[in-house]
């Protein structure tokens, strides 16, 4: 960040923002915005809780669950919409539909399908995750270089090798930007899960504490659930970095 011509630590505005946080909670303006130095204090208190540690291995389960799925269906077939033109102008229309659809609509269904448990959440957090990582997979195919496609087959490339070794990493730099965004968006498809299919892990936290008025508490479990987004998505803009001379390279 930069201010009047001065370079301030990349992590400034956030200190700014909890600067203004501990303000407004001083200040006694609602209840529902305690003291930032207060949740804080809170977040240490319940952190090491058997409660949290179970809520957390609960999401955590579900998140990677559903974000594993996600990524090995999701790059194939965006990979195959995008070398295939008759698979493409068969699924686009329908990943489109889904990309934008409220997809919270589609929960009562799955909870007919498939039940209240941790299988319904797992399928709502890759259903919220996997439609960005396709149309990204799919651009990164369409932006190849079609002489290396040309130069592949013509020495004897199978349709597997050319899969893994020229579509795949060609396409890397925009297939790890739609993982990275599909990762944020399957944060928010556990949390509704657990809120709206079975009350389990940081839902059954964040229904307690809500309901009874534990502010403290709830904004605690939010900043941890913030922290694990930020960061996973923080990984992945590295990785981004580290192979983005592939796109160079095509």
């Amino acid at each position: 960040m930069k201010v009047y011509g001065y370079h301030l630590p990349a992590m400034s505005s956030l200190i700014l923002w909890g600067i203004l946080w501990e303000i407004v909670g001083r200040s006694g303006l609602t209840f529902f915005i305690p003291p930032f130095s207060e949740v804080i204090g809170t977040l240490f208190v319940i952190i090491g809780t058997p409660a949290f540690i179970k809520a957390l291995s609960e999401t955590a389960y579900a998140f990677f669950a559903g974000v594993f799925f996600a990524v090995s269906i999701g790059i194939p077939v965006g990979i195959l919409m995008g070398k295939n033109r008759l698979i493409d102008e068969l699924l686009l229309p329908w990943v489109n539909m889904f990309l934008s659809a409220p997809l919270t609509a589609l929960v009562p269904v799955l909870m007919v399908l498939f039940g209240f448990g941790m299988k319904s959440i797992i399928i709502t957090t890759t259903l919220f995750a996997i439609w960005i990582i396709i149309l990204n997979a799919r651009a990164g195919v369409r932006q190849i270089d079609r002489s290396m496609v040309e130069m592949a087959r013509s020495f004897g490339a199978k349709p597997l090798d050319a899969f893994f070794k020229i579509y795949f990493w060609a396409a890397l730099p925009e297939i790890l930007g739609g993982v990275r965004i599909g990762v944020i968006r399957g944060v928010k498809g556990v949390i509704i899960g657990q809120l709206l299919i079975s009350i389990v892990g940081f839902g059954a936290l964040f229904e307690l504490y809500s309901t009874n008025f534990l502010m403290k508490h709830f904004w605690a479990v939010l900043i941890v659930l913030f922290a694990m987004a930020f960061a996973l998505s923080e990984v992945l803009a590295y990785l981004e970095r580290r192979v983005a001379y592939y796109a160079a390279k095509r």
